[in-house]
C-alpha cells in the first residue's frame, strides 16, 4: 500500500500506471515533421537526438534547454553517466548542432548547467551561436558537502542567433523593497509609496537570488530529481519571447518549461524520453488550465523573495 501524504503535500507524483490518460495525450514524432503547427502544443515521447532532426527548420523562437548535468545520476527508468571532458563537450555539440537549424534567425537559446559542465557549455556554445551572458542563480537547496564548498548556484548561459533577438526589459524587472528611500524635491525618486511599504523595480542582472526550488506543498512541485522553479523559466520566456511564439525544450523532463509558456501565452512542444516525466508533464499541463498562477510572479511582477505584501514568506 502507497505511503500517505501529508495532508498539504501536493507533490504530483502519479505512476504510469495510474496515468494513462495523461499518457494518451502525448505522441511520437517517427517521420519528417512539414508544419510545427501539426505538432505546437504537444509533449513528445522520444530521444530528442533521433526528434530533432525530424522538425522542421527554423520552427523555433526559442529553446530552453536542460539537459543532463555531468554528473552520475539515476532518473526513473534511467540515469546518466559522469563522462570524460572531451566526450561531454563532444555529447554537447551533438545536440546543439541538432538544436540550431531550428532556431530562427535572432532566436535565444538558454542552456541550463551546474558550475562544474557551464565551463564545458559555454565554448561549445560559443561555436553555434553568439553568447551574450552567463546567468547564476542561487540554488537554496542540497547537503553541505564535509571536502568542499556547498554548491548552491547553477548556471544558465543565454545565447542568440545572430542580432536582432527579442528582450523584453520591462517584462522581468524585478520589485524590491527600499530601504534606503531616496527623495528628489520631497518626491519618491525611482520607487513608489504604497500603503504595504516602499517599492522599486529594478533591472535585472545576471544574478538571481529571488528563486525559491520548487517543494512538497507548492503545486508545481513533482518528484522529479531535477525540476526548475516556474518563476524561473518565466524570467526567460518572459525576456526573450512574445505572446504566440513557439518555446521548444529538447529535454522537456516533467514539463517545467512547456506549463510556463503555455500560462504565459506562448505555444511549446517539449520533448522527453521518459513515459513518467512526460505523463507528469501534461498532468501539469491540464492544471495550468485553472492554476495559471505563477509563484513569485503576480499582476505582471516578478516580486523579490519575501518581498510581497501579504504573502507568507517563501522561505
Amino acid at each position: 500500500m502507497p505511503e500517505q501524504k501529508a495532508p498539504r503535500n501536493r507533490t504530483i507524483d502519479t505512476p504510469v500506471s495510474e496515468g494513462a490518460r495523461f499518457l494518451a495525450r502525448c505522441i511520437r514524432i517517427e517521420q519528417p515533421v512539414g508544419d510545427v503547427g501539426g505538432v505546437r502544443d504537444r509533449t513528445v515521447l522520444g530521444d530528442s537526438f533521433r526528434v530533432l532532426p525530424l522538425l522542421p527548420r527554423s520552427c523555433a523562437d526559442l529553446i530552453v534547454a536542460d539537459p543532463p548535468y555531468n554528473l552520475t545520476k539515476a532518473f526513473y527508468g534511467g540515469g546518466f553517466s559522469k563522462k570524460s571532458a572531451a566526450d561531454y563537450g563532444a555529447y554537447t555539440r551533438e545536440w546543439l548542432s541538432l538544436a540550431e537549424p531550428l532556431l530562427r534567425p535572432g532566436g535565444t537559446i538558454y542552456v541550463c548547467c551546474d558550475w562544474e559542465t557551464s565551463m564545458l557549455v559555454g565554448p561549445v556554445l560559443g561555436e553555434l551561436f553568439t553568447v551574450r551572458s552567463r546567468i547564476t542563480w542561487q540554488r537554496e537547496k542540497g547537503r553541505g558537502a564535509k571536502g568542499n564548498w556547498k554548491n548552491g548556484m547553477e548556471d544558465i548561459w543565454f545565447a542568440t542567433k545572430g542580432g536582432g533577438y527579442t528582450f523584453n526589459l520591462d517584462a522581468v524587472k524585478l520589485r524590491r523593497r527600499v530601504l534606503a528611500p531616496y527623495r528628489a524635491d520631497g518626491a519618491p525618486k525611482d520607487w513608489e509609496e504604497t500603503g504595504q511599504g516602499r517599492f522599486r523595480d529594478t533591472c535585472p542582472s545576471n544574478f538571481w537570488d529571488d528563486i525559491t526550488i520548487p517543494f512538497w506543498s507548492m503545486p508545481e512541485n513533482t518528484a522529479h530529481p531535477t525540476q526548475k522553479p516556474e518563476k524561473l523559466l518565466a524570467k526567460l520566456i518572459l525576456a526573450s519571447s512574445e505572446p504566440g511564439d513557439l518555446v521548444l525544450d529538447p529535454f522537456l523532463g516533467s514539463g517545467t518549461t512547456s506549463v510556463v509558456a503555455k500560462k504565459l501565452g506562448r505555444h511549446y512542444l517539449g520533448i522527453e524520453q521518459e513515459a513518467q516525466y512526460c505523463l507528469w508533464a501534461e498532468q501539469r499541463l491540464e492544471a495550468a488550465e485553472s492554476e495559471p498562477a505563477i509563484q513569485g510572479y503576480t499582476d505582471g511582477v516578478f516580486w523579490e523573495r519575501n518581498a510581497r505584501p501579504g504573502r507568507v514568506p517563501e522561505r
